[in-house]
């Protein structure tokens, strides 16, 4: 587990590349030879996203050469025990960056033994910074921030995402359920942003088809220390890759939950 002085140092680095790449990411559209694709013709990638990974990746391996860190673009560092692992999406929500749409973020995260200890997401195009360290509560652009009071979910937002460009197994009727309710869902475009923007009390909850350590766990930990609870198809999540995920405000977790784990056919 880190230290409390080893975790500060962690996220004061998190703070910083948070900066970075604020600049970074809003600095020039990247031309279109350097645009290409991965995967799948849906499945995008740029030199910007390349750019501020390799950044990332140098900076936090020079101040920290015994951890690990994963990024989207680069895969796994090569480091054996490592007390702490790094996750970081250079530009979670590429798709929308690559057809100007102004809602893609930045996400770093550093887990110990103990799971997350400290998170950022960054929503560049507002300049806005969504942190949070372990036990020590979240916060936007450095004031305490709060996930929802709300008591129902009528009048409210619950965000959501696909998986890749597919809808989740249960996804439409989730939605259905919640719109009965009284409910408005949203499809953003970035798992990171949408996590997160629970803990900025922003969003009732957010629905995830399969949590992934790069583009989640900053914006989970965000969510809890706001307050909220993360939760599986049938009890506390516990963070493993694949798995759907929601985050709820505690007020809403029951009733929102209930609409989630049926359309999922948990």
């Amino acid at each position: 587990m880190l230290s409390g002085r080893e975790l500060d140092a962690c996220a004061a680095l998190v703070d910083e590349l948070a900066a970075f790449a604020i600049d970074r990411i809003v600095a020039q559209r990247p031309r279109a030879d350097q645009i290409s694709t991965k995967t799948s013709a849906a499945d995008w990638v740029t030199e910007t996203d390349l750019a501020v990974e390799r950044h990332v990746r140098e900076t936090v391996l020079s101040r920290f050469p015994d951890h690990r860190l994963v990024g989207e673009e680069y895969g796994a560092s090569a480091a054996e025990r490592p007390p702490a692992t790094w996750y970081v999406d250079p530009v979670d929500g590429t798709t929308n960056f690559v057809h100007a749409l102004p809602w893609s973020s930045f996400s770093l995260a550093v887990v110990d033994d103990r799971g997350p200890a400290a998170g950022v997401v960054v929503d560049p195009y507002r300049r806005e910074t969504l942190a949070a360290v372990r036990g020590r509560g979240a916060t936007v652009d450095g004031a305490p921030s709060r996930c929802s009071a709300a008591e129902t979910l009528e009048g409210g937002i619950v965000l959501t995402e696909m998986t890749a460009q597919s809808l989740w197994p249960g996804m439409t009727e989730m939605m259905a359920r919640l719109a009965d309710a009284g409910c408005v869902t949203r499809v953003m475009g970035s798992n990171a942003l949408t996590l997160a923007s629970v803990g900025a009390g922003r969003a009732l909850g957010a629905a995830i088809g399969a949590f992934g350590p790069i583009d989640c766990i900053a914006g989970t930990l965000i969510a809890q220390e706001a307050g909220a609870r993360a939760l599986s198809r049938t009890g506390p999540h516990d963070l493993a890759a694949g798995e759907p995920l929601l985050c709820a405000a505690p007020g809403i977790a029951d009733a929102l939950h209930a609409a989630w784990a049926g359309a999922s056919g948990g």
